[in-house]
């Protein structure tokens, strides 16, 4: 027995062969994106805000004395190596120290996205790569004191992202210093 769809845009089509051709688009989806998973893994560096792989290119240079000059960027790159991968994140100087933060750590979206900081946790070496240059360091998690606010009013010049020194110490983000 055939069962037909009546008369919609699908016209004779009998429902099994609707169903398998869902099914194909459906398996080519999930492979594609697979597929693009796997070459940002292998990616030199990050694409986007997807996460890729480990740094191939760039010129090792001695760290600066003072980030300042990164001041007006709107984001850099970092490499972590446990395991080794790449992200973008956003990025704030105060006094020529530099700071990243990852935001949504307490949100069920967060907990899936955002693993990098734990990362840090494990093992907080990174490479930094700023114009073509690779800065090699660590991220020190920072949960008080006098340099939070600051630092969250920087980032709320730059992207709109207000906070009081409140929304680290709970940890709804977490705030990092790049140290040598």
């Amino acid at each position: 027995m055939i069962i037909r769809i009546g008369d919609s845009a699908l016209g004779d089509y009998p429902v099994r062969k609707v169903l398998k051709w869902f099914g194909i688009v459906l398996l080519a989806i999930v492979l594609a994106i697979g597929a693009f998973l796997l070459y940002a893994h292998l990616h030199d560096g990050p694409i986007g805000i997807v996460s890729g792989g480990e740094f191939q290119s760039g010129e090792k240079a001695a760290l600066p004395g003072d980030f300042s000059w990164v001041r007006d960027y709107p984001t850099i790159e970092f490499q972590t190596f446990a395991p080794v991968s790449s992200r973008t994140v956003w990025v704030a100087t105060i006094s020529g120290r530099l700071f990243v933060i990852s935001g949504y750590m307490n949100t069920g979206y967060g907990k899936i996205w955002k693993q990098w900081p734990h990362y840090i946790a494990q093992d907080d070496r990174v490479v930094l790569r700023i114009d073509g240059k690779l800065y090699a360091g660590h991220l020190k998690r920072i949960q008080q004191g006098s340099i939070v606010q600051p630092v969250l009013d920087e980032f709320g010049r730059k992207y709109g992202f207000k906070a009081s020194a409140d929304y680290i110490r709970d940890g709804n983000a977490w705030l990092f210093e790049f140290t040598p």
